[in-house]
C-alpha cells in the first residue's frame, strides 16, 4: 500500500508540466505549439530562451529529487529509486498535459540527485562537456546516461545499477527520432554565444 501512495503521488509531482506553466505564465506561449512541441527544457531553451530553460531544467530536476526524497523524508520501508521513476513517468505522460510531455532527462538526473549528489555531479559535468564537445542536447543526454549507468557499476549499488540503466534505456527509447537524426546530420545542433 505504501509503495501505492507514493508512487501516485510520485507521478503526480512529474506531471506537473513546468514548460507549459512557465511559457504561458511568463510569455504567455504554449511551447507545445512552437519548435520540437515537446514539454521540456531543450524546447523551452529553444523557443522562450535561456532564462526560462534554466527555470524549467531546474524545475523538471526537483519534480525527480521531490519524488525520491518522499519515502525518506517518512521514513517508509519503500525503495526511493522505484519511486522516483514514476515522476519519470509523469514527467514524460502527464497527467495535467494530455499525457505527452518531455523526454524524461532532467527528472532522471533529479532521481539521482535524491541519492547521490556525487553521482549526479557526475552526469551534469559529463552532459556539459559532452554538449560542449558535440553541440548536440540529444546526443549529450544519452552519453550521460551511459556513463552514468558505468559509475554506477563501479559504484557497486545494486538498485542503482538497475534503474541508472533502465533510466538510460528509456531515454535512448525517448530519443528515437533524434537518433535518426543525427546520423542523417539533420539534428540541431545549440550554438554557444
Amino acid at each position: 500500500m505504501e509503495y501505492f501512495i507514493f508512487a501516485v503521488i510520485a507521478y503526480l509531482l512529474g506531471s506537473i508540466p513546468s514548460a507549459l506553466i512557465i511559457g504561458k505564465l511568463g510569455y504567455n506561449i504554449d511551447v507545445r505549439e512552437h519548435g520540437s512541441g515537446n514539454l521540456g527544457a531543450t524546447n523551452t531553451f529553444r523557443v522562450l530562451g535561456v532564462k526560462a530553460g534554466a527555470i524549467v531544467t531546474v524545475a523538471d530536476i526537483l519534480k525527480g529529487t521531490a519524488a525520491t526524497l518522499l519515502p525518506i523524508l517518512f521514513a517508509a520501508e519503500v525503495y526511493p529509486l522505484i519511486i522516483g521513476l514514476f515522476a519519470v513517468l509523469g514527467h514524460t505522460y502527464p497527467l495535467f498535459a494530455k499525457f505527452k510531455g518531455g523526454k524524461a532527462v532532467a527528472t532522471s538526473g533529479g532521481i539521482i540527485l535524491g541519492v547521490s549528489p556525487i553521482l549526479f555531479i557526475t552526469m551534469v559535468l559529463t552532459f556539459l562537456l559532452t554538449l560542449y564537445l558535440s553541440k548536440y542536447v540529444s546526443l549529450s543526454s544519452m552519453i550521460t546516461g551511459i556513463v552514468t549507468v558505468v559509475v554506477s557499476i563501479f559504484m557497486g549499488d545494486t538498485g542503482l545499477i538497475i534503474v541508472t540503466s533502465l533510466l538510460t534505456l528509456f531515454v535512448f527509447y525517448r530519443h528515437k527520432a533524434n537518433i535518426k537524426r543525427i546520423i542523417n546530420k539533420t539534428e540541431p545542433k545549440i550554438t554557444w554565444m
